[in-house]
């Protein structure tokens, strides 16, 4: 379906660009925005925005990447307007199916009663921890671990050098295993539990 049903020679030139990438954008955007109407909406924005720049559009050399990147900055700009901090438990972000597959790849071979037991109590517990990330932090975490971008496509995508992401994921796990390890460990004995005194 185009993007403009009309067919101006600027609209299918436009359509023609822009097609190809909608998908994408739209997977992107539910990624961050983690509500349908709210990634339809900052799609449809983005469109809006940068139909009277086609003649910038057919200049840029790859559109993907950058197309993300105005995408993502005109979603950065939506949140500080709003003054909101988008906090969305894990299982928005991963499916059903995904996150037993997530969880699997975290957890042995060894698929019993213990494994399930162990998911059921992990889950709910990674989605706070999560939530405590930064939002940017928390975004760039589950693009890379868990949609599979590439340091670079990340990089490219917020316009920071790729040693930036790399140490930004590194210190983005390490906090997040930091604050799982809390969760998980029971809290130290304090000296009041006595041993049948």
């Amino acid at each position: 379906m185009a993007i403009f049903p009309f067919k101006s020679s600027r609209a299918r030139r436009f359509d023609v660009l822009v097609q190809p990438h909608l998908d994408a954008l739209y997977r992107f955007a539910f990624r961050l925005a983690g509500q349908q109407q709210d990634a339809e909406d900052l799609v449809q924005d983005v469109v809006i925005k940068l139909y009277p720049r086609l003649e910038e559009l057919e200049g840029v050399e790859q559109l993907r990447p950058w197309l993300n990147r105005v995408l993502y900055r005109q979603f950065i700009d939506q949140v500080r307007r709003k003054g909101r901090q988008l906090d969305r438990p894990l299982t928005e972000f991963v499916g059903p199916e995904d996150q037993s597959d997530w969880f699997d790849s975290l957890e042995s071979d060894q698929a019993g009663p213990d494994l399930h037991l162990e998911q059921a109590r992990l889950g709910p517990m990674l989605d706070a921890v999560l939530a405590g990330l930064p939002p940017d932090h928390r975004t760039m975490l589950l693009l890379h671990d868990v949609d599979g971008w590439r340091v670079e496509d990340i990089a490219e995508v917020l316009d920071v050098p790729e040693g930036t992401i790399k140490s930004r994921l590194h210190r983005c796990r390490s906090a997040l295993r930091n604050k799982l390890r809390h969760e998980v460990e029971p809290p130290p004995l304090d000296g009041r539990v006595g041993l049948g005194d």
